[in-house]
Formats: structure tokens, C-alpha cells, sequence
């Protein structure tokens, strides 16, 4: 493990603190390719109009017609937290805007991972038709649908498809869907500079579109509704997608935690937020990723993502605390299978490590006891442990498909997994019979008695792609803290504020002395030790081994509370060798 410092650039961090920022904050946003005030301006009338996303004004017309001729609409969701909460969007969005037209006509689908897939399918179609819908639209997935959009426009459904997900490329070649409209700020051609957008901003910014234009067509006469109600779950959505957090996405999750911490949020969000032990009032972005993302994100890997759905979509706070306590208890479920997986996993690695000699430069891993939905998470650890790119695979458990492997997988920067598929598809064709994503995350599905060989061709090509440099693990930090600053207050002012992917929450770094160590629950070591002169608590959770005397090591600050009060302690995130 390498530790180095970010660069923060004195002009940028002397123009934030002109302005009014904390000295530590300016240092940490400039850091963060902050240089102007304004970019810290979270004010709603600083997104970016809906106006530059492309297609967005020929989806509103789409919808404004449908809704005015009283034609029923569906959303097709996914089955991630993102598609929970686009769909959740959507429908209270539509029902929202609907009211004053007297339209209610909204229902929703969401596809079983297991048995249908990814993505918009033909079946998932026909569904849609047998439903009774007219108008088929998409939330987080279908701008890789080619088959299943054809098939809804066959039976004659108008689709609109919302993505945020990369096209399909087949021989190379980039291939859209012929929806009626598409509206993706990574299709070709759009101009709008946000293309991180996840998919619940993408569903937010049609809904912006279609109030302007129902506006226009004079349907508000006592004043438009306010769709600002919806940003606590685009900002959930966003936050639990790993998107990366450019300026848009950051004031699109500031927007929602302020309406979280004020109290304004929909039923299942309070009632997951309680039954995951954290407070309304001092919710944070973390809270997001690692509380409530994972538990909505089971219902879809271990269950039916209608629980997830439904919970964000009830005023009902009796039946959200059920909805939530089911989530929770679904999610307990998936970290045992996960610590289960997880574990095989890691020995698999050991031993293909120990057969070469070293740790191949793609980690591709099956085990026909996994579950297969929860191995993106296991190669998400993978990865992280490892430092490489990193594919798990389990059965397919769909009907008359026990013949196939459905594979995840999760990169590492320099290696853009979407384009590595795409190279093993051309050097081995028949090989993948499905696959898609982007550069950090991607999934595809092989025959059972191809795994071998796409397990080297990945191989391969990382061994093109990848060199010493990019397999050697980094961690960028802030560098070393000032004494002055390691108070529970300034631990608050740190959680208050919007960190995620592409704008990292706060991690420092220096040379300490460790005091005293000891190990908890046989997995977790507690720390003394020595910071600019002072004692701090330490732990980093998850190591077991023991720490020299002197050591560089990389934390966060953390405040603890023990007998009433708060104290601050450093969280451990890596050692450097």
C-alpha cells in the first residue's frame, strides 16, 4: 500500500477561505477540484436545465400526451437501489403532476433477477401489454435493450426509455434501441455535461421537463406542484449508485439531505433510517451508502425488489416500519451469504495465487454454491483486497438456464471493464452471451463450459492493459491533521457535508505511534495512540495483524460516545508498507 496526498492548490484554498469556509473545508474542496465559491452554491437554480438533456422536452410531450388522453403508463424499474428509487420517482412524480388532469393511470413492473435478467426484455414486455398499459417507460435500465424494445413497440407500446447506463456496442458498434424516445445523458449526441447522472437524476430531470411543459399547456392554475419532495430519494439513489459526485450530483444529494434533516421525507425513508439506528436529523450521505442503500439493494438480490419499491413509495408510517423491518431483516440475510461467499472466494484467490506465484492480473472466481445474487458485492470486495479487477460467477438459477454462469464484476482505475468484455467478445466470439456495464462495474453471462476460457482471455487482456504502476494499490489522502482540528465538532461539520464517489470523504494521513493495541471480537483492532502529542482511541475494523511501534497510517475521524460523552477517535483505513 502506497499512501499519498492530495494536492491542494494554496490560490483555490486562499480564494474558499476569502469566501467564508472553514479553513479545513476549503483545504479538503480544493483538494477536490474546488476553486471557485460558487461551486459550493448547493441552490436549486444552479442545476444544470433540463433543457440541455437531450430528449427530454420529446419525452415530456410523450408523457403530457398519455397523460392528457388518460392512457396508462408503466415503469419498468430495475432491481438495484437506483431502480428502486427511479422507479419510486416516477410514479409519485407522475401521480404528483397528474392530479390537477385528474390522472392516476400509473403502475409499475420490476424484473426477478433471477428469472428475467437485466434490462428490458421481450417477456417484460409482453407484461407490460397484458397489464394494460399503453405507455412503456423505463427507469435505470433499456438503452441496451434492443430486443425487448422491439418487441413493446411490436405490440404496440410507446416506450420511452430513461438510462444512464453506456449503450450497447455490438461489432463495435454503438446501437440504440428504437424506443420512441430516449433519453440518456450518454447516448450520443447529448450535450449535457453532467454524464454521471444516475439513473433516478435522469428520471428526475423528465419530470422537470414534463411540469414546464404542462405548465406551458396552461394544466397548473393554482400554482404548478413542487417536485422538490422527490429529492430525498434521488439524492438516496444517486449516493447508493456510486456515481461520481461532480457538482450537479453534489447539489442533487445536498438538496435531498436537507429535506431528510428537516423532517420532510417520505415514510419508508424515516422508517429505514430508524430501523438502520441512525437520525433523521443528522443524516449523511454515509447513511446513504452504507445503511440504507445496502438494505433496499437486498430486497433485489435475495428477494423481490416490490418490497424496496413499495417502501419508498407508502405515506403509511405503519406499514413503511413493516416494509423496513423486512428490508432489515432480508439484508441481515444477504451479509451472512455474503461473509460466506466471501471467504470461499478469498481462498480461491489464495490458491491461484499460490499455483503462479503471484496474483493473476484479473481475479475471475466461480463456485457453483454461490448466489448469484450477491456476487457483485463479494467481487467488489474481491477487488478491493486484492487491487484487481475482479469477476465472481454463480449458477443461473432461471429455469432451463443451469447450463449458464452469470458473472460481476468490479475494476480498478486503468481498467475500463466494459471494453475488456467487449475485446474478450471479439477475440472469442460465442464465448459471452450477454454482457454489459461501464469502466468500474459490469456483468455478463457465459456457458458453463466456456468459463475457463473466458477466465484467461480476461487474463490476457489484463496483462496487456494493466502494468506495475496501475496494480499498485494507492490511497490518496488529506495528509496529516492539525491538533487543532481533532474535536467532536469538527467531526460533525465533516459528516454534515456531501462526500461520495469522485468527491472522497475525508481521509488523513501521517507517522503515529501506537501506544497499545488489543484485539475486539477476534476481528477488530482497538488502538491507543499518539497524535501531535496527544492520546486518541483508534480501531481499524477487520485487521487482525499487529502494528509496529511507529507507523504511517491512513484514518478517518470518527466521534465516540462512551457514559455521555463524545470523544474523537481515528478509523483506521490502511498502513503503509
Amino acid at each position: 500500500m502506497k499512501i499519498t496526498v492530495r494536492d491542494a492548490p494554496p490560490r483555490s484554498v486562499w480564494a474558499l477561505q476569502q469566501a467564508g469556509v472553514h479553513p479545513l473545508l476549503a483545504q479538503l474542496y480544493a483538494a477536490r477540484g474546488v476553486h471557485n465559491p460558487a461551486e459550493l452554491d448547493d441552490g436549486l437554480a444552479l442545476l444544470i436545465e433540463p433543457t440541455q438533456l437531450l430528449q427530454a422536452d420529446a419525452a415530456a410531450q410523450l408523457l403530457a400526451d398519455a397523460m392528457q388522453a388518460g392512457r396508462a403508463i408503466c415503469i419498468v424499474a430495475d432491481y438495484d437501489c437506483d431502480g428502486a428509487t427511479a422507479c419510486a420517482v416516477a410514479v409519485r412524480g407522475l401521480r404528483l403532476l397528474g392530479q390537477a388532469l385528474g390522472f392516476n393511470r400509473v403502475s409499475y413492473l420490476v424484473p426477478d433477477r433471477v428469472v428475467d435478467g437485466y434490462g428490458l426484455t421481450a417477456s417484460i414486455a409482453e407484461r407490460v401489454k397484458a397489464s394494460g398499459a399503453d405507455v412503456l417507460v423505463t427507469v435505470d435500465n433499456g438503452i441496451a435493450s434492443i430486443e425487448g424494445v422491439a418487441r413493446a413497440r411490436a405490440l404496440g407500446l410507446q416506450v420511452l426509455v430513461t438510462d444512464h447506463h453506456l449503450p450497447a456496442l455490438i461489432d463495435g458498434q454503438i446501437r440504440l434501441p428504437e424506443a420512441d424516445v430516449i433519453v440518456n445523458p450518454n447516448q450520443p449526441g447529448c450535450p449535457f455535461p453532467s454524464k454521471s447522472m444516475a439513473g433516478v437524476g435522469v428520471m428526475f430531470y423528465v419530470l422537470l421537463a414534463l411540469r414546464s411543459l404542462l405548465r406551458e399547456r396552461g394544466v397548473f392554475s393554482g400554482g404548478q406542484p413542487r417536485l422538490d419532495s422527490l429529492l430525498p430519494l434521488v439524492a438516496l439513489g444517486t449516493v447508493a449508485d456510486v456515481v461520481k459526485l461532480d457538482a450537479n450530483n453534489r447539489r442533487l444529494v445536498a438538496q435531498g439531505l436537507k429535506r431528510i434533516r428537516a423532517g420532510q421525507l417520505p415514510a419508508g425513508l424515516n422508517a429505514l433510517l430508524q430501523v438502520a439506528g441512525r437520525k433523521t436529523a443528522s443524516a449523511s450521505s454515509m447513511d446513504f451508502g452504507f445503511a440504507l442503500g445496502p438494505r433496499i439493494n437486498a430486497a433485489g438480490r435475495l428477494s423481490d425488489m416490490t418490497l424496496g419499491i413499495e417502501c419508498l413509495l407508502t405515506d403509511d408510517a405503519v406499514r413503511a416500519a413493516a416494509l423496513a423491518g423486512e428490508l432489515d431483516r432480508i439484508n441481515r440475510e444477504r451479509r451472512d451469504i455474503e461473509g460466506h461467499m466471501r471467504e470461499q472466494a478469498m481462498l480461491a484467490a489464495d490458491a491461484m495465487a499460490l499455483e503462479s506465484d503471484q496474483t493473476p492480473p484479473a481475479v475471475v472466481i466461480f463456485h457453483p454454491d454461490f448466489h448469484e445474487g450477491v456476487v457483485g458485492i463479494v467481487a467488489s470486495r474481491l477487488k478491493d483486497k486484492l487491487h484487481r479487477p475482479s469477476f465472481v460467477f454463480a449458477a443461473s438459477g432461471a429455469e432451463g438456464k443451469s447450463h449458464e454462469l452469470k458473472g460481476s464484476g468490479r475494476s480498478i482505475a486503468g481498467f475500463h471493464l466494459r471494453d475488456a468484455l467487449d475485446l474478450v467478445a471479439k477475440r472469442h466470439p460465442g464465448v459471452l452471451l450477454r454482457f454489459g456495464g461501464h469502466a468500474m462495474a459490469a456483468g455478463c453471462t457465459v456457458a458453463r463450459d466456456q468459463f475457463d476460457t473466458f477466465q484467461s482471455a480476461l487474463e490476457q487482456v489484463a496483462r496487456e492493459w494493466l502494468d506495475a504502476a496501475t496494480l499498485t494499490r494507492r490511497l490518496e489522502t488529506d495528509g496529516p491533521l492539525a491538533p487543532e482540528y481533532r474535536r467532536t465538532d469538527v467531526v460533525d461539520a465533516l459528516q454534515q457535508q456531501v462526500w461520495g464517489q469522485g468527491f472522497a470523504a475525508p481521509t488523513f494521513s501521517e507517522e503515529l505511534q501506537v501506544l497499545s493495541q488489543r484485539l475486539v471480537s477476534d476481528k477488530h483492532l482497538m488502538l491507543k495512540l499518539k497524535h501531535q502529542g496527544q492520546d486518541v482511541d483508534g480501531i481499524w475494523f477487520g485487521r487482525t495483524e499487529a502494528l509496529p511501534q511507529r507507523v504511517k497510517l491512513a484514518f478517518r475521524l470518527d466521534a465516540d460516545e462512551w457514559q455521555g460523552v463524545r470523544r474523537v477517535r481515528f478509523i483506521v483505513e490502511a498502513a503503509e508498507a
